[in-house]
């Protein structure tokens, strides 16, 4: 449909979820390119939205350090798509228990997003948690084991996104979802 083609790919380095691979394209007119590519299994984000008695919408966000920006970061509970065959759902369901204590009543697609598309193949699926109930967390690896939670009015939530204090793409995206499709449901 676009006129370009993938000539040949080649493995440089196999990670321990992702692949680097070298590859060789054509443009419709002719001329041939190489790009290095990020092949990546994906990943799933979770909002875990939560209303107290008078109906003030909450979230429950994660604040973990992250190795290759050698900080903390805010971010909606999320993981990689690390389960073969494992349908995006399921590991959404697993991550949000994993990572915030919290066992989604309904589990609704938000949006799809493409982290860094002229880098990796990789998508994020972001879902709606409603309905959340506290389970116990299943905590892996050291990142996890010193995550702390945040649980915060969405309008704080949405003013850290103004300030900068949140800046990872998949929680502003799914954040700014979130109230969109809460602001829809409130005009009807």
């Amino acid at each position: 449909m676009t006129g370009f083609r993938r000539i040949s790919e080649r493995e440089l380095h196999q990670g321990y979820f992702w692949r680097v691979v070298a590859a060789e394209f054509e443009a419709p007119d002719g001329e041939r390119f190489h790009r290095d590519i990020v092949r990546s299994p994906g990943a799933v984000g979770v909002v875990p939205l939560i209303f107290d008695a008078e109906g003030n919408a909450s979230v429950l966000l994660v604040e973990q350090y992250r190795v290759a920006l050698e900080r903390n970061i805010i971010e909606i509970p999320a993981g990689m798509r690390d389960v073969e065959d494992e349908p995006p759902e399921l590991t959404a369901h697993r991550e949000l228990i994993e990572e915030a204590g919290l066992q989604a009543g309904r589990l609704d697609h938000l949006v799809d997003i493409l982290p860094s598309p002229g880098l990796t193949d990789s998508v994020t699926i972001v879902f709606l948690a409603t309905g959340c109930s506290p389970v116990e967390r299943e905590l892996h690896g050291p990142e996890e084991q010193h995550m702390t939670l945040l649980h915060l009015p969405l309008g704080d939530a949405l003013a850290m996104i103004d300030s900068g204090e949140i800046a990872d793409a998949k929680t502003v995206v799914g954040l700014l979802a979130t109230q969109r499709l809460l602001e829809r449901d409130v005009r009807r």
